[in-house]
C-alpha cells in the first residue's frame, strides 16, 4: 500500500481541476454551504435537485458521487455526508474522508481533494478538522496485501490528497494539522501491519527487529534485556509466561528525549502488553477464533509506534516505552495451574489460569517502570474477555489511581475519537485475589473479570500517578466501517499519541 501524501492549498471548489471532489454536507441543512453553492451554480442547481428529491441526506457515512459532465472543472463531486450540524464532532470528519477514500479507490483514480467548510469550522478549530480528515483517508485507505499472490490486474493506490481552503491565513493551521494526522496514521498503520502478519512470523525476535527500526528515529535510545538478563533481576512472572514456548521472551525498551524537553523532567513511561500468540498456555483456548490472538500484541505494537510518532512530531518531552514480550504456549516446560511465580517486585502470584497471562507480564514491566519515577506510568493491553461483555466494541475500558490523569485520558480520547469508559479500582474485589498459598492469585472469577485484573496490576506500580486501558473491546474488528478494517484496528494508538501531544500544549 503507498502512503497517501496530503497537502493544503488555497482554492475554491469551483475553479479547481481534479479527478474528484469531495464537498462535506450536514444532515437536514436547507441551504447549501457556500463551497457546495458555488459548484451547484456550474451544474446548474443538480445538487440542490439530488438533496431535494432525497437522494443525499447528509447522513454520517452516506456518500454519493455525481459526474459534471464537464460542467465544471472537477471531473467527478463526491458529497459526503457528516450527519447533523448539532451533533458534529471531529470524528464525523475522520469518518467521513475514511468513506470517501474508499469511493476514490473504487473509481478507480489516484488523486481526489476536499473542501474544507468554512461555516463548519466557526466551532471546531481548522488544525484539528484538517489533522482528523489527514487520518480518515489514511487509515480508510489501509489494505494488508504482504501475503496475497498478484492476481490479475494491478488496482490503481490512491496516492496524492488535496485540502482546499478559500483562506490563506489558515494555511500554517491546515498545515500543522497535517504533519500532525500523518504522523498518528502512520503509527495506526503500523500497528495495524504488525499485528497482521501471523504469528510465525512476528516472534518476540522480529519484534526486536520492529524496535530497532524505531531506535533509528532521531533521539530515540534502545535497550533489549534477554532472558539471562530477565533470571537475573527475577522477572518471575514474564519468564514463567515464556517457559512453554521455544521463542526466547524479550524486554523491549526505547527512550526517547526530545531536543525541547525540560531536563530533569520526570518521564511519561508507556507499558504495552506484547503476547506474540495466546494459545492460553495449558489453560488452552477454545480453537474458534484462536486465530485472532496473532493480535495480542497490540499493546506493545501501540507503545512502539506511539515513540516512533513522538520521535517523528518532535514532542518535547521525556518519553519511555516499555515491552514485555513472550509467546504464551503449551508444552513440556510450560507454567501449570497452581504454580507459582515470584514477580520482579517480590510479590509471589498463584497462578490459577495460565490464559490470565497478560497481567503477568505487565506486572514485571510495571514494577521495572516504577524506577525511572515516571511523571506518568500508563499501561494498554488486550487484557480480558470480560471488558468486550462490559463494553462491547466501542468504548476501551480506562482504570487508574489519579484523577487528573484519567480526565486528560478521557480528553484526549474524545479528541482522538478513540473514546474511553471508566470502571470502578475499588479495593473490595481484591478479595476475589486472595490466595491461600501467594500473595494473591491471577485470577478472580466471573464476576467484574475486567475490574480484578486492573486490580491486579495496581498492586505493582508503587505510588506512580498510573492508568491502565483495556484494549480487548477495540482491538479487533469483525467488519470494515468507514476508517477501520475487518482484523486490527490499532485503536489506542491516537488516543496515547493524542494524549501526549496534549501534555505539550502550553
Amino acid at each position: 500500500m503507498k502512503k497517501i501524501q496530503v497537502q493544503a492549498q488555497v482554492g475554491r471548489a469551483e475553479n479547481e481541476v481534479t479527478e474528484v471532489l469531495v464537498l462535506l454536507c450536514c444532515e437536514g441543512a436547507s441551504d447549501l454551504a457556500q463551497e457546495t453553492a458555488a459548484i451547484n451554480a456550474q451544474l446548474g442547481g443538480q445538487l440542490a435537485a439530488l438533496i431535494q428529491r432525497g437522494e443525499f441526506e447528509g447522513k454520517l457515512g452516506e456518500g454519493l458521487m455525481v459526474h459534471t459532465q464537464g460542467k465544471a472543472k472537477a471531473k467527478r463531486l463526491l458529497l459526503a455526508g457528516l450527519g447533523k450540524a448539532k451533533d458534529l464532532r471531529l470524528d464525523a470528519f475522520r469518518q467521513a474522508l475514511g468513506s470517501a477514500v474508499k469511493r476514490v479507490r473504487q473509481a478507480k483514480v489516484s488523486s481526489f481533494g476536499v473542501v474544507l467548510p468554512g461555516a463548519l469550522l466557526e466551532e471546531i478549530p481548522v488544525q484539528d478538522v484538517a489533522q482528523a480528515m489527514t487520518e480518515g483517508a489514511i487509515l480508510g485507505n489501509y489494505q494488508f496485501t504482504a501475503y496475497r499472490s498478484p492476481n490479475g490486474s494491478k488496482p490503481v493506490d490512491v496516492e496524492r490528497l488535496t485540502i482546499y481552503t478559500a483562506q490563506a491565513s489558515v494555511l500554517p493551521q491546515i498545515n500543522e494539522g497535517i504533519r500532525r494526522g500523518v504522523a498518528t496514521a502512520e503509527a495506526t498503520v503500523l500497528v495495524r501491519d504488525l499485528c497482521n502478519h501471523p504469528a510465525n512470523v512476528m516472534t518476540p525476535t522480529r519484534i526486536v527487529q520492529e524496535a530497532k527500526a524505531v531506535a533509528k528515529e532521531s533521539g530515540v535510545r534502545l535497550k533489549v534485556l534477554e532472558q539471562k538478563d530477565m533470571e537475573q533481576l527475577g522477572m518471575g512472572a514474564l519468564l514463567g509466561v515464556a517457559r512453554g514456548s521455544h521463542e526466547p521472551p524479550k524486554f523491549i525498551i526505547l527512550e526517547y528525549k526530545g531536543a525541547k524537553a525540560k531536563r530533569g523532567d520526570p518521564p511519561v513511561v508507556l507499558v504495552g502488553k506484547t503476547i506474540t500468540f495466546d494459545t492460553g498456555g495449558i489453560s488452552l483456548k477454545p480453537a474458534e477464533n484462536m486465530e485472532h490472538m496473532k493480535a495480542d500484541m497490540t499493546g506493545g505494537a501501540e507503545v512502539l509506534a506511539t515513540m516512533r510518532a513522538a520521535a517523528r512530531l518532535k514532542l518535547p518531552l521525556h518519553l519511555v516505552s516499555i515491552l514485555p514480550v513472550a509467546e504464551n504456549m503449551p508444552g513440556g516446560r510450560a507454567m501449570r495451574p497452581g504454580d507459582v511465580v515470584k514477580t520482579l517486585s517480590g510479590k509471589t502470584v498463584e497462578v490459577q489460569n495460565t490464559d490470565a497471562e497478560g497481567r503477568l507480564i505487565l506486572s514485571d514491566a510495571l514494577a521495572y517502570a516504577t524506577r525511572y519515577k515516571p511523571a506518568v506510568l500508563l499501561d494498554i493491553a488486550t487484557l480480558t474477555g470480560a471488558c468486550v461483555v462490559a463494553l462491547g466494541q466501542f468504548a476501551i475500558g480506562m482504570f487508574g489511581n489519579n484523577d487528573q490523569l484519567k480526565e486528560q485520558v478521557r480528553n484526549a480520547g474524545m479528541r482522538a475519537g478513540e473514546r474511553v469508559w471508566e470502571m470502578p479500582l475499588w479495593e473490595e474485589y481484591f478479595e476475589q485475589l486472595r490466595s491461600d498459598v501467594a500473595d494473591m492469585r491471577n485470577i478472580g472469577g466471573r464476576g467484574g473479570g475486567m475490574i480484578t485484573a486492573a486490580l491486579f496490576l495496581s498492586k505493582f506500580v508503587g505510588d506512580c500517578p498510573w492508568i491502565h486501558l483495556d484494549i480487548a473491546s477495540t482491538d479487533w474488528s469483525e467488519r470494515e466501517r468507514a476508517y477501520l478494517p475487518k482484523g486490527p484496528t490499532g485503536i489506542g494508538t491516537r488516543l496515547l499519541i493524542q494524549f501526549l501531544l496534549d501534555r505539550t500544549l502550553p
